[in-house]
């Protein structure tokens, strides 16, 4: 989950209400309302239509992996009043960004092409840290494991300038700047874009071809989920044309769903890569760990559960990939309530692993 990143004034004002309801880190696991705890709400679409609009969600995109293959893979709802959606609804999914960007670095440093540990500061040093030596321990392990020792965002500090929290590499901060950093970094580096280096190593090969990391002419907005509040009032569509490392990417249930086949079978990566990319690099509580770019659930027996969530103004994002059997369930929603179809669909699609993702979250 994320609080917002670096925009115009008159914009973070608007989206001051997200910065509340992500401060609780588990919102999405904390108090399911008296429709949440009904077990069929899932087991047909006139039960989900009903539970949408009682929860004031307009669009529910749902994605379920059994076994490496498609076993339910639907749109339901509206774009917004009176636009009905269909598969091919394109989706804000905020901080599922990070997922691609960490993908994409793994695969370079796969090919040798960039360390995880090297210092980032050959290659970039932010202006308002030039000062501060800690930017010498900056390296893309701590970006991925959220270890930087930066805020979320710089605009969370007074003067609104990047400062160190505590020291890097000494403790687990969720910070949407870490991949800032990194994006800047690859960029000094490949002498290209962001967006260019996430086209030739994700979505082209991946055929992920309605997936885009900022608003363009590209964009059909015909097919635009746009973002409600918890009223179910629309919010006014902020077309992002900043390229960002760690939100606004723009995509469909199909696309994303390219992308966590490959991801569960770490194709491109280099086994041991792989091997780093779900191991347990830093705690963030009782059978929760942080791995290089991907939450990890330790389920017992040897299972886990990677995982990832995105929060934005209308926008509520979600998936879990379990790599031993191929199983996957992912949730793009365009509503601040959205949070509300978390633990009837794990609990109904995911039985008793989602039952453990529950109980790891839900315990103090």
């Amino acid at each position: 989950m994320k609080l917002m990143k670096s925009k115009p004034s008159n914009y973070l004002m608007k989206r001051m209400l997200c910065v509340i309801i992500i401060l609780v880190s588990n919102v999405s696991f904390a108090q399911p309302s008296t429709t949440e705890q009904k077990k069929n709400i899932f087991e047909n679409k006139q039960e989900i239509e009903a539970f949408l609009k009682e929860n004031k969600i307009p669009a529910l995109g749902l994605l379920v992996l059994k076994n490496g293959k498609p076993d339910k893979m639907e749109v339901f709802g509206n774009l917004k009043e009176g636009v009905p959606a269909s598969i091919n609804a394109i989706f804000n999914v905020a901080s599922l960004t990070k997922p691609i960007v960490a993908y994409l670095t793994l695969e370079l440093v796969s090919q040798n092409k960039w360390k995880l540990d090297e210092p980032l500061y050959n290659y970039w040093i932010d202006p308002d840290l030039k000062e501060d030596l800690r930017h010498k321990k900056l390296t893309t392990r701590l970006v991925l494991t959220h270890q930087t020792g930066f805020p979320n965002w710089r605009w969370q500090n007074e003067d609104k300038k990047l400062a160190f929290m505590h020291e890097p590499g000494t403790k687990y901060g969720y910070s949407g700047e870490g991949f800032e950093y990194l994006r800047k970094a690859l960029e000094a580096k490949f002498k290209k874009p962001l967006a260019i280096l996430v086209q030739e190593y994700v979505f082209n090969p991946l055929k992920m071809n309605d997936s885009y990391m900022q608003w363009s002419d590209k964009v059909d907005e015909a097919r635009f989920a746009v973002g409600h509040d918890a009223n179910g009032n629309t919010y006014t569509i902020h077309k992002e044309r900043a390229v960002s490392g760690a939100d606004d990417l723009l995509t469909t249930i199909p696309d994303y769903t390219k992308f966590l086949e490959a991801l569960m079978v770490g194709k491109g990566l280099s086994k041991n890569i792989f091997q780093e990319m779900q191991s347990n690099q830093i705690k963030t509580k009782e059978n929760k760990y942080f791995g290089l770019g991907l939450e990890k659930y330790e389920l017992g027996i040897g299972e886990i559960a990677l995982s990832h969530g995105g929060s934005d103004e209308g926008c509520r994002t979600i998936f879990f990939i379990f790599p031993q059997t191929q199983d996957a369930l992912m949730i793009f929603t365009n509503s601040d309530t959205g949070v509300n179809t978390y633990i009837p669909a794990v609990n109904y699609y995911l039985g008793n692993k989602g039952q453990k993702i529950i109980d790891i979250e839900t315990k103090k």
